[in-house]
């Protein structure tokens, strides 16, 4: 008796040791079809995600064009009853138009100020921004975007940015790096109201399979200098397409599987999460190879692609 009393105990911790990973790595999908992870995907984007990551441009634009209200409305038409937040990336080019016409359509904005060292077009963006949040069009007023990764702003001049923001507006501000850059420019998590973070487990070549755990792990070190501030995953995502980087590879099943994995995981555990992005973008082969074009949930027609 004390023998099976003793395998049975073995057998319940084992069960609950591979719950456990389970709910670690996110949803096993061995065996499922690819019908089924559609119809999974479409069941979490019909409950409503909590953001998506919003570029207007159409096929043969980029930044520096200046985009239409027509476009910016069909545009948003198309992902508005899956979502309930935006995150828009500019306020210049027409790119100010954005939280305007999404509060219109019920969602919530995080508007973005794009900073580069152009700063006359900072400048520009900056009062944009501001006029933006001052309107009632802002929910959250985002200054400046990856500088600190791409090295083209010094901190102090980024927390300059920050800092007149806030003294202009009633609105959290924040800025949006890589998760681990918090961790190296602390004067920037403690000046920001809400911590915005970047986490890519493709850009560190993780394999597909393992991406969440990574991920989670990417969210518990920017916990741990938020110093009780909320964390918001400002951008993830994985391409349906284009050439691996390390152990991560680019494929419809790979991107279909993390979405799900990803958002199981934000429901579970009531993490905010913009997935990126909205639309496929060709021109950001450009600064980033040809996985560049294939980050959306949509296509560049505006066909959902899952």
């Amino acid at each position: 008796m004390a023998e099976h009393d003793h395998a049975g105990t073995r057998s319940m911790y084992e069960r609950m040791a591979q719950m456990a990973v389970r709910r670690l790595a996110g949803m096993d999908f061995s065996g499922m079809s690819l019908a089924e992870k559609r119809s999974l995907l479409k069941e979490i984007l019909d409950a409503g995600i909590h953001g998506i990551s919003f570029s207007p441009y159409l096929d043969g634009q980029r930044p520096g064009i200046q985009v239409t209200e027509e476009q910016i409305r069909d545009r948003l038409s198309i992902i508005q009853p899956y979502t309930n937040w935006i995150r828009s990336f500019g306020c210049i080019e027409g790119n100010e138009q954005i939280p305007g016409i999404a509060k219109e359509m019920g969602l919530k904005t995080m508007v973005g100020v794009d900073l580069s060292d152009d700063r006359e077009e900072n400048e520009a963006g900056l009062a944009n921004g501001i006029a933006v949040a001052q309107a009632g069009h802002a929910d959250i007023l985002v200054v400046g975007n990856e500088n600190l990764l791409r090295q083209d702003l010094p901190e102090h001049e980024l927390l300059d940015y920050i800092r007149r923001a806030k003294e202009a507006v009633d609105i959290p501000v924040s800025f949006v790096d890589a998760y681990f850059l918090f961790e190296q420019h602390p004067a920037v998590a403690d000046a920001v109201d809400v911590m915005l973070v970047n986490c890519y487990p493709f850009w560190e070549g993780c394999a597909a399979e393992h991406a969440l755990v990574y991920m989670k792990e990417m969210y518990r070190r920017a916990q741990g200098v938020a110093n009780g501030k909320p964390v918001i995953i400002s951008e993830t995502g994985w391409p349906s397409q284009g050439t691996p980087f390390g152990g991560s590879i680019p494929s419809f099943d790979n991107a279909l599987e993390y979405f799900i994995r990803t958002y199981q995981w934000a429901e579970e555990d009531g993490i905010e999460i913009f997935w990126f992005s909205a639309f496929d973008e060709a021109w950001k082969v450009g600064p980033e190879g040809d996985v560049g074009a294939y980050w959306g949930l949509w296509d560049s027609e505006g066909n959902l692609k899952f």
